[in-house]
């Protein structure tokens, strides 16, 4: 193939697409970049595996540390399992580029991504969900595209096309928009509480610029001579599909017309008429072109049921305006909260239950040193102080599997509730614990990572963690039928497993915080998406209501079993005195309080302990090490050891002086012993630092009120 070298301008701001240069022996490949963050994507398809009835479409995407000049850390010094972050980036890529696929397609595809140069300034996930689509047109793979995708940020009230990291940090907004020549196919986003109005504005102006990307694929296909290959199903034979469609479709409407019927109830329904039907086919003469096919195909009547099932519940809802539990297109199911479900050992506790959905959320707080380092991936931020993990046993759905490490979808509703919760945690330096939040799906009827959301905010208010306001969030669906579109509000499973859309919508009552929207079309126009967002707002405030009838404010105080922290700030010069050669002087600390201490480089000093007393101790001593004297300062000291010419005195936690003998009293003192021993409590003053550092202590020449005031300050700091 030719080499191409092709330019795109975004306000000032090129993507430059080269094709040709790279990757020969890949079905398609392009070379995308941005300043200098370049991405190589690459799309291979082979044929179909025997037995295969879905699209085993593969995404991944890698980061090679080298595209940041940068070595791997560990004992192998090469990469190894995929951080989060580009794990979520493979989903990015992976949600709007499915849906374009026929669904009839069985060839093996996959789509990998390398960064292969980063620099600080552009993000490399959004070139990677365009470079996709161009190497998936490339490779001549049945698309419905082209496919692209752009980030919008806000910053003071202009919207920009790839905002830098520093201008998505310092912004209220990161949006993504992808999306096709048929309209948005997907919207992924983090918001400082915006309002509606304002996310809308902003996905369309993002889309605004992915018609230009799609343009640029478009031209760039016709200067390669090739053409935009076109999905053509194959023929199929309708003999065995209307034998059970007749036998099922009749008794399908009726399950599905029984709106009192639960989930566990309508699944049980179903599937006694699709064994029905299986034990009718057994039936027929082992010579019957219908019994043939069926033991040819076996999944083909449960590809025909759902088939049948997904065409009346969209039915039911396109002409009825009902839903398959009897309620309207904007009504939410029932909801309940809990919180202080678990025992204090764990910090905070918040059971939400939405429907037959229910999660339960646990909030843990930790100190500094426990925030999860980034070092060996080429995030900018390089240590992490919100944790959020999200788990989904099989049994939360009925079913039994082995239990495995978190799964892609985990990771990806994990990240979702954290973006929504990010916005209203409170600072650092007002709350400087690490949090994490671990949410249990206990039983999934559609909505979990929402449910997630919910249950978090009842758990952070539960440990008296001072969020600045509530978040709550709702999951819409969206059913279209040629012209005809309804959008639903509160999914439940069936729903969301045969609609059109899932689209979460996290916030305050305030605004937005967080957005996912993925698709199972190839595209929807803005007032569709604007409807949803609004119709969201109506559930998320419903949700939130409930919510704080059970807890309306953060707990005042923390669990007895969280660690306490005391927080002190010293000069960045006087680290090294606290640390000691080799940690010694720390450990020793350590040692003797058991507390923990972290020390930040700009002399940020976080000690925390279960126990109060044990952690101001260590306050104590560090304070002592690093307090600045000066001549003529008060104590109140205890005498450590006594030697022939005076006592050593600690007078500060870690810091100790002498006092000569001839200091000891206004008279002439014949041995140290007669006037104080070993343990003994004394008033001192500092009578001189010398060159060396070392102080000398006197009991001479302390006016009273000094001690007075020298004892107070002791019994304070005790």
């Amino acid at each position: 193939m030719a080499e191409v070298d092709k330019s795109i301008s975004f306000d000032g701001r090129d993507i430059r697409l080269k094709v040709g240069l790279l990757a020969p022996q890949a079905g398609g490949s392009v070379l995308i970049q941005s300043g200098d963050t370049a991405v190589l994507v690459t799309a291979t398809r082979s044929q179909a595996r025997e037995g295969i009835d879905f699209l085993p479409l593969t995404v991944d995407y890698e980061e090679r540390l080298y595209a940041a000049g940068r070595i791997p850390g560990g004992i192998m010094r090469r990469e190894g399992r995929p951080p989060e972050k580009t794990i979520l980036t493979s989903r990015l890529i992976d949600r709007p580029l499915r849906p374009l696929f026929p669904s009839w397609l069985r060839d093996d595809l996959q789509v990998i991504a390398f960064t292969l140069s980063m620099d600080e300034q552009v993000p490399p996930d959004v070139l990677a969900v365009t470079g996709a689509s161009i190497a998936t047109l490339i490779a001549q793979i049945p698309f419905d595209g082209p496919m692209a995708a752009v980030r919008v940020g806000l910053v003071g009230d202009d919207f920009i096309i790839n905002p830098t990291y520093a201008e998505i940090e310092a912004g209220d907004l990161d949006l993504i928009v992808a999306g096709s020549p048929h309209g948005v196919i997907m919207v992924e986003a983090g918001a400082n509480q915006l309002p509606e109005r304002d996310i809308i504005e902003a996905i369309d102006f993002g889309y605004e610029a992915v018609r230009d990307l799609i343009k640029a694929q478009q031209d760039l296909m016709a200067e390669l001579g090739l053409e935009i290959v076109q999905a053509t199903p194959p023929e199929v034979d309708q003999t065995l599909a209307n034998y059970i469609r007749d036998r099922a479709s009749s008794e399908i409407k009726k399950i599905l017309a029984q709106f009192h019927l639960t989930k566990p109830e309508r699944d049980i329904a179903l599937d006694a008429v699709k064994d029905a039907i299986a034990t009718g086919l057994t039936e027929l003469p082992e010579d019957d072109p219908i019994r043939i096919s069926a033991t040819a195909d076996k999944k083909a009547l449960g590809n025909t049921f759902k088939e049948i099932t997904k065409q009346f519940m969209r039915r039911q809802i396109v002409e009825d305006n009902v839903r398959v539990d009897g309620r309207k297109l904007d009504e939410v199911r029932p909801v309940s909260c809990q919180v202080d479900v678990l025992p204090k050992r764990v910090h905070g506790s918040g059971l939400f239950n939405r429907g037959l959905t229910q999660v339960l959320s646990t909030c843990t707080l930790g100190t500094p040193g426990d925030a999860q380092n980034l070092n060996d991936d080429m995030q900018l931020d390089q240590h992490k102080r919100y944790l959020h993990h999200y788990n989904f046993p099989p049994f939360s759905v009925g079913e039994t599997k082995p239990m495995r490490a978190p799964g892609r979808r985990e990771i990806g509703h994990g990240a979702l509730a954290e973006r929504a919760i990010l916005p209203v945690l409170p600072s650092k330096e007002q709350f400087p614990y690490v949090i994490r939040i671990v949410s249990e799906v206990l039983s999934s009827n559609g909505s979990t990572s929402m449910g997630s959301v919910c249950g978090s905010t009842l758990a952070l208010m539960d440990a008296g963690v001072p969020i600045l306001k509530p978040v709550s969030g709702a999951a819409m669906g969206l059913i279209k039928e040629g012209d005809e579109v309804r959008v639903l509000t509160d999914i439940q499973g069936i729903e969301d497993f045969l609609g059109d859309m899932d689209f979460k919508v996290a916030g305050t009552d305030a605004g937005i915080t967080a957005l996912q929207m993925d698709m199972k079309i190839s595209g929807l126009s803005l007032d569709v998406i604007s409807q949803a967002i609004h119709q969201a707002k109506s559930a998320r405030l419903h949700i939130l209501e409930k919510m704080l009838q059970t807890i309306e404010t953060p707990r005042t105080e923390t669990s007895p079993y969280a660690p306490r922290l005391l927080t002190i700030k010293i000069d960045s010069d006087m680290i090294g005195l606290v640390i000691g050669p080799g940690g010694k002087t720390i450990k020793g600390i350590t040692e003797e309080t058991g507390a923990k201490i972290d020390i930040e480089d700009d002399g940020t000093v976080t000690i925390s302990a279960v126990d109060e007393s044990k952690a101001k101790r260590a306050r104590n001593i560090i304070q002592g090490m690093t307090r600045k004297l000066h001549e003529g300062d008060v104590y109140v000291g205890r005498v450590t050891r006594i030697i022939p010419i005076g006592a050593f005195v600690e007078f500060l936690p870690g810091k100790e002086g002498m006092i000569h003998i001839s200091q000891l009293a206004d008279y002439r003192v014949g041995k140290v012993e007669d006037e104080v021993a070993v343990g003994d409590e004394v008033i001192v003053k500092v009578r001189e630092i010398d060159n060396k550092g070392r102080i000398n202590l006197t009991r001479l020449g302390i006016h009273p009120d000094q001690a007075v005031a020298a004892r107070e300050a002791a019994a304070v700091n005790r």
